[in-house]
């Protein structure tokens, strides 16, 4: 990699994909901000433009931080979006990169000829939505080209793995030879199949598809969510992700045994007979629709649907099938927005399909990550996965694609709904830490990498969904 390959004091590559970083944060957090309902008050109010003068109908101490915040954070934002297509176009920036560049640029002078005709002869001056539409092309453009360049400047012509390779030695081969030793304790016996039962369970997930179901409900009822609403949803969810998880155990025991992460699942050691978890998942889910049914019909047909889903679509169809299995995949996860929404509203609202349309675009750019940590495995047990089919270097182009997606739809839940400040400062600090470590991916191509793109994923949506519960249950003054 060239040291010494852009103008000073940029310099270098890493620190051209810093730069580039840093705008595409800019410009989300004036997306986001710009979206919530206190700035566009506040905007609205304010019709001089560049400054901010006091109206006739002055504006409070609030309303003028916000309008002069926003414009002198714009004007921040444009100086890092002129510093980087200069930077891109002085520079060893490919040439694909540098047109996304000079387009960014572009846009958003366009953009702040907008937004100026905007605050001046107000909001019907201009088609509703497009001073926005303009930041979202602007983002995805800045976006775009860090993924370019940074797979410019890391990638590698890794080829794709053969997913199905020769078999790996079954860890149970020896297991006539070497009988399992079991407790001899009675108690000792019961607590290892309890803790079989809650495993295959996959109790890891159902955390964070909680909060999911839970922000659906804050962001259909707000402070007047009641108790039994938020109990029958959450001990419903509980016991439906318990099916999918039971369901998918048994139906890929086989493959369980060749990759060495789930080699020691309940069914792949045979700790748990098959038909046992057939009849424990069909309990589960027969219970989760019950608990459903006490809310609503519509809540419980959601509820057997994401079994479905995931269990026979994604499992069975998606999964061992295509590439695309992820994306598509992703379906599984966003359904607990619906049902939270519906268990408040028995309807499915815009904004319910917006939240899930945050879950189903983070989670390719959330399971990439262990997908490059795994790809051998995955690749011994047969799945094309993204590494596996496309490579890595692909794998991680996608993940910044994906995130930009991710970003833009938490963008348009800020605008259909009444989110604040909390949501605000959320998105951006975490959505700035998961895009950090996903950009450090590229230069830092190691297992331990992904696990921190992982796990920074993992927070981003937890700290998104937790802010929204705070946004929408709890009244705090706008910014």
């Amino acid at each position: 990699m060239d040291t010494e390959a852009f103008p000073r004091p940029i310099g270098t590559r890493p620190r051209f994909s810093a730069l580039l970083a840093a705008t595409a944060l800019g410009v989300y957090l004036l997306l986001v901000v710009g979206a919530t309902t206190s700035l566009t008050d506040a905007a609205a109010a304010c019709t001089t433009w560049p400054t901010c003068h006091a109206p006739t109908d002055p504006l409070s101490q609030t309303e003028l931080a916000i309008a002069w915040g926003h414009r002198l954070a714009a004007a921040v934002v444009g100086l890092l979006v002129v510093a980087s297509t200069a930077v891109g176009v002085l520079g060893d920036a490919p040439r694909r990169v540098r047109a996304a560049l000079v387009a960014a640029f572009v846009l958003y002078v366009v953009q702040v000829g907008v937004g100026a005709l905007t605050a001046v002869d107000g909001p019907g001056a201009i088609a509703p939505g497009l001073h926005l539409a303009l930041g979202v092309v602007i983002l995805s453009a800045v976006v775009v080209a860090l993924a370019w360049d940074l797979e410019a400047a890391t990638g590698t012509d890794d080829e794709a793995t053969d997913p199905a390779p020769e078999p790996a030695p079954d860890p149970l081969a020896d297991e006539e030879a070497t009988p399992r030793r079991l407790p001899e304790g009675g108690l000792a016996r019961a607590r290892l199949t309890a803790v079989a039962y809650v495993r295959m369970m996959k109790p890891r997930l159902m955390w964070l598809l909680c909060l999911v179901a839970a922000a659906g409900m804050a962001l259909a009822a707000g402070p007047d969510l009641d108790a039994h609403t938020i109990v029958a949803t959450l001990g419903g969810g509980v016991l439906a992700i318990g099916a999918s998880g039971t369901f998918n155990h048994v139906l890929e025991r086989d493959v369980d045994r060749r990759m060495s992460r789930t080699a020691d699942r309940p069914l792949a050691t045979d700790l748990i007979p098959a038909r046992n978890a057939v009849l424990f998942g069909l309990f589960l889910a027969a219970a989760s629709t019950t608990v459903f049914l006490s809310i609503n019909a519509l809540a419980a047909g959601l509820g057997l649907a994401a079994i479905l889903f995931y269990s026979v679509v994604y499992t069975l169809v998606l999964k061992p099938n295509t590439v695309q299995n992820t994306v598509i995949g992703g379906v599984a996860g966003a359904l607990p927005a619906l049902i939270g929404w519906a268990a408040v509203t028995n309807e499915i609202g815009v904004p319910a399909l917006a939240l899930a349309g945050v879950i189903f675009l983070w989670t390719p750019a959330h399971f990439y990550n262990l997908a490059l940590a795994y790809r051998d495995d995955y690749a011994r047990g047969g799945f094309p996965m993204m590494p596996v089919v496309r490579g890595e270097t692909e794998t991680r182009k996608h993940i910044l694609y994906y995130i930009a997606a991710t970003f833009v739809a938490t963008v348009a839940l800020a605008w259909l709904t009444d989110l604040g400040a909390v949501y605000a400062v959320t998105v951006v600090v975490f959505g700035g830490v998961f895009l950090r470590y996903a950009v450090s991916l590229h230069f830092e191509q190691t297992d331990s990498a992904a696990f921190r793109a992982f796990h920074a994923s993992n927070a981003f949506l937890g700290a998104v969904l937790v802010a929204i519960l705070v946004d929408a249950l709890v009244a705090l003054p706008a910014f």
